[in-house]
């Protein structure tokens, strides 16, 4: 469980009152993503509702059966989330842009080239065009939703590309486990040869290329990887 200090507020205004729970950030943002995934009880800092939570101020029984229908803590926390907002202090909030920030560049740099080199485009060059666009970066919006934004904005000023590549990749037998470990997300299909190696077909971002090649020579020294045909 996360600590008061630590813990984000989340608020619901209705019927001219407030309502408010504290919560964990992380925990927040992946139930932003992925309701389902999230049990609602690890995600309370502390099992109550307040008026104000900052200052330890509670809303009275009343009022709260009145607006949420009940007084299961659990159900309530949901219904805040999923009509609410979250209050950050500025320290979280920034932290917390930032972090996002940086999985938005780590995002589009791993999976866009430029045309022209067929390369990634370096990840300061990423983080500079971001900040000229005055890209506004959301701690609490889903990261696939702001990539799509924010490759929206890049586009007029560095040219993206979006290729996608396969690539053949052979493996000794004993590579085998730590090999498939890193590819199996990308499979498409795999076999046994006859001499005990084994071969993959992947299908990747053009840009994970030269990482991806890198990550499987240094597992086998004598791996074989050959891009094939689109």
């Amino acid at each position: 469980m996360v600590s008061l200090d630590d813990a984000v507020v989340a608020r619901w205004e209705h019927g001219g009152k407030r309502y408010e729970v504290l919560l964990d950030p992380d925990l927040v943002e992946t139930f932003r993503e992925s309701p389902d995934t999230v049990n609602v009880d690890d995600l309370m800092a502390v099992e109550d509702v307040f008026h104000d939570a900052r200052q330890g101020e509670r809303p009275a029984i009343d009022d709260v059966v009145s607006t949420f229908g009940t007084e299961d803590v659990a159900t309530i926390t949901r219904t805040i989330l999923e009509r609410g907002s979250i209050q950050l202090t500025t320290a979280q909030r920034k932290a917390r842009v930032e972090a996002m920030r940086q999985r938005i560049i780590h995002r589009i740099h791993s999976e866009a080239v430029d045309p022209r080199s067929k390369s990634p485009h370096p990840r300061a060059r990423l983080e500079l065009a971001l900040e000229e666009s005055r890209f506004s970066v959301d701690p609490f919006k889903r990261l696939e939703a702001q990539v799509k934004d924010a490759i929206a904005v890049l586009k007029p000023l560095i040219p993206l590309s979006f290729e996608r590549i396969k690539l053949a990749i052979k493996v000794s037998g004993a590579g085998y486990g730590r090999a498939h470990q890193v590819l199996r997300g990308d499979l498409k299909r795999e076999e046994w040869l006859g001499n005990g190696s084994w071969v993959g077909v992947v299908d990747v971002p053009a840009a994970r290329k030269a990482d991806l090649i890198g990550e499987i020579m240094r597992i086998d020294r004598e791996a074989e990887v050959r891009e094939l045909p689109s």
